[in-house]
Parts: C-alpha cells; structure tokens; sequence
C-alpha cells in the first residue's frame, strides 16, 4: 500500500516525507516492547513504555534509548543518571499499556518491583532487565537518544515469549 500524502516536511535537501507517512512505513518493523525506569527528582519512580530501543555495542555494553523530549521518563533519567530496560514478555501488554500514559499518568500501585544497584526500579516478571548507567546523549529531531552503559542484566529462565509490536498492535512469534 502506497500514501501519499499532500502535507510534506521540509527537509535541506528539499526531500519530503510526511510524518504521517513515516510513521506507517516504520510500523512496518516489528519491534519489541520495554519499559523503561528511572527514579524522579522526588525519589519516586517513574517509566515509560519504549520500542525505540536498541543495542549499540559489544565492548563496551552500551545500549540506545530514544525518549520524547517532553517525557517526564527522560527528565528523570537525565537527572538521576541511571536508568533500566525492562524487557516485556507477550503476556505483559497491560504494562505496555499502563506506562504508556503522558505524563505522570502511569500507575505504580499495583506494579510489582525492585531498585537494582543504581536505585532505577526493575519490573518484576520482565524477561529481561538491563540496569544502565547514563553515557551519552544526542539530539534527533523531536527525540533525544540517551546512550546506557550496561552494568548488570538479569534474564528470566521461563522460556517466556517476547511483547511484540508490528503495524501498530501487538502481535505474537506463534501467530496466536
């Protein structure tokens, strides 16, 4: 299926691709689903679901995040300096869901979790963790890329599938 659409960003090199049209190509790419943690300015704990996610390097362990510039997720990260990648399973989707929410929306009452070593909170039942420390961080466009240097990650031994996201739903390996 081919868009077109009459409303183009501009771009230097005078290419257009709209935002709407960008975003239904990339919903092309299945991804996994994570969320995301770190700890506020008021020592609570906050996070926000991601799928712009992904690993950057072997030696060093580094790992890549891309956050909106108003999330409230971001900010804390930025401030505490740490953060986790809470890796969801196919039968987390009302996590995915729940941290979700602009702002500070998502609910912790009910959500089972632990500090790790940084203090950033690690979801309990997630079939990978991975507690990050803050090393870099890039601009990109309306987003900013946070880069992590992993320091330690905790796998779940349950064989759990993967929370995938495809064509703007959640879709399972089985096809199920």
């Amino acid at each position: 299926m081919t868009i077109i659409d009459s409303a183009p960003a501009s771009t230097a090199r005078g290419y257009t691709v709209s935002a709407a049209a960008f975003r239904h190509a990339i919903g092309h790419f299945a991804t996994g689903v994570t969320v995301v943690t770190s700890i506020g300015p008021d020592g609570q704990p906050v996070g926000t679901t991601a799928n712009a996610v992904s690993s950057l390097s072997l030696d060093p362990p580094l790992i890549l995040v891309c956050f909106d510039r108003s999330s409230a997720t971001l900010a804390a990260v930025l401030a505490h300096r740490a953060f986790a990648v809470n890796v969801l399973g196919a039968r987390q989707q009302h996590l995915s869901a729940n941290f979700a929410r602009r702002g500070l929306a998502a609910a912790w009452d009910g959500v089972r979790h632990r500090r790790g070593p940084t203090g950033s909170p690690r979801l309990d039942g997630v079939i990978a963790s991975l507690e990050c420390t803050l090393e870099h961080r890039l601009g990109g466009g309306d987003h900013e890329i946070v880069v992590g240097r992993v320091r330690e990650v905790e796998t779940s031994g349950d064989g759990a599938a993967p929370l995938l996201f495809f064509r703007g739903g959640y879709v399972s390996l089985t096809g199920d």
